[in-house]
């Protein structure tokens, strides 16, 4: 049961990922016509473009994307909850895919400013995948480099930042235990 249970809630968990990163890129406005960008609207565009026709966006906010990021999650809640024959309560299982999602994206974002820093070390910027994460990751580094310079080419805004996450899923996990 447990190989069962590791398998549903990994498959889950990426493809929410995916849907978050869509809803990320968009956010970003970052580059569509880059491999990556290109294989996660290929992976979610399915579901995305007949809920854009239902739900429309608020500004850059894809209204639609997040709808599939809140029903991504709580599918997994429902279907883990039936393996383990656990009740299903609708207001419960809404409020927990919501806290899920948040969760979820700030996993995400600790692993995107890994994957920045790593590539940061053995990449020269010229890969595909550097200028998407580079896309991802300015917008909430910038302001930290204001606050912080660098000290002697050491960039210490993706330190605090990975601090500032890693807090944040730690109070996440402390008033929302899941």
């Amino acid at each position: 049961m447990n190989a069962t249970v590791f398998l549903v809630d990994t498959l889950f968990s990426l493809y929410l990922m995916v849907v978050i990163l869509r809803l990320w890129l968009q956010m970003v406005q970052a580059d569509f016509y880059n491999p990556l960008s290109q294989f996660v609207v290929k992976a979610t565009h399915p579901i995305v473009g007949p809920l854009r026709r239902i739900i429309p966006s608020i500004g850059r906010f894809d209204t639609a994307t997040f709808v599939l990021a809140v029903a991504v999650c709580a599918l997994k809640l429902i279907t883990l909850g039936l393996m383990f024959g656990g009740s299903l309560n609708p207001v419960g299982i809404a409020i927990l895919s919501v806290i899920g999602v948040i969760k979820e994206t700030l996993s995400l974002m600790f692993w995107v400013l890994l994957l920045r820093a790593i590539l940061s070390w053995v990449s020269q910027g010229q890969s595909p995948v550097d200028y998407v994460l580079y896309q991802l990751t300015e917008p909430f580094l910038a302001p930290i480099r204001k606050v912080i310079p660098p000290l002697g080419g050491l960039d210490l805004s993706v330190l605090i930042a990975i601090i500032a996450l890693q807090f944040l899923q730690l109070l996440l996990q402390d008033t929302f235990p899941m």
